[in-house]
């Protein structure tokens, strides 16, 4: 496994974030249901998302030694008025140049306080790439778009980091709901067909005793998903469902509902 570089992952929440604030531009209505996340408008959702931009690039840009609240973070409210698109698209653009500026400036190895113990920028890097990937698939889903499409690299670091996110939260996490994921001999496939090799097409999870572990690799496995890898990775983000038509489901359906049910931040 390779991470992309700092610049990239900068470069890449640009791009996202770019892509999700054009549903403003574009005309989408902000009181539209995001059918994966039920309880959030479209203009719910921005609003959530530019505030994590905010909150990081306070965190980022003041070398924070700890968890900053929220309420100490400038402009974190968002526009004065709901139901203003030109003004949310405004404030969202503003939170997207802050944090790439204060990434960039501060490079990979700065301090920067972390909930999963990594204190350096290059993890809040990485982190907002891949959060900018699937909330931009849900506002897409919002205003009746097909999820966008991720550069390959991408796609596969994200699919890493999920998986990395898993093993920590059941570990950090004893009472939350990836407690659950153990069972003995039981391992989940990950196969994207539109992947070079080179580049790492396979996964292998294994749900032990002890918890979950994963690798690169391809060998037969008790459930398996194959499929286009951006569709593979909505599918894990739980952005797809398991009969979406690019999909193929392999060996125990109720395996991957049972990963799925229980793959969780917490």
């Amino acid at each position: 496994m390779t991470l992309l570089t700092h610049d990239r992952y900068c470069d890449e929440i640009a791009h996202q974030a770019g892509q999700l604030g054009e549903l403003l531009t574009a005309g989408a209505d902000l009181g539209a249901t995001v059918p994966t996340c039920p309880e959030w408008t479209l203009e719910d959702l921005l609003l959530h998302v530019g505030r994590a931009l905010r909150w990081t690039e306070h965190t980022v840009r003041t070398r924070a030694q700890a968890e900053i609240p929220m309420d100490q973070v400038s402009g974190i409210e968002g526009p004065a008025a709901r139901g203003d698109a030109a003004a949310l698209a405004e404030w969202f653009a503003q939170s997207t140049d802050a944090v790439t500026g204060a990434l960039r400036a501060a490079g990979p190895d700065a301090y920067a306080w972390s909930w999963m113990g990594k204190h350096d920028a290059a993890f809040w890097a990485r982190r907002m790439c891949h959060e900018l990937i699937v909330h931009g698939a849900d506002g897409a889903l919002a205003a009746g778009r097909a999820p966008g499409t991720v550069a390959p690299e991408v796609a596969a670091d994200a699919l890493d980091e999920w998986l990395e996110i898993v093993e920590f939260v059941q570990r950090a996490l004893p009472d939350g709901p990836a407690k659950d994921l153990r069972a003995p001999g039981r391992t989940i496939q990950l196969h994207a067909t539109d992947t070079a090799p080179a580049l790492g097409a396979d996964w292998l999870v294994g749900l032990t005793p002890d918890g979950v572990t994963w690798r690169r690799g391809h060998e037969e496995a008790t459930a398996a998903v194959r499929g286009p890898l951006a569709s593979v990775l909505y599918l894990f983000y739980r952005r797809l469902p398991l009969d979406a038509p690019d999909l193929e489901v392999v060996g125990d359906r109720e395996l991957l509902e049972f990963w799925l049910a229980k793959a969780s931040f917490g």
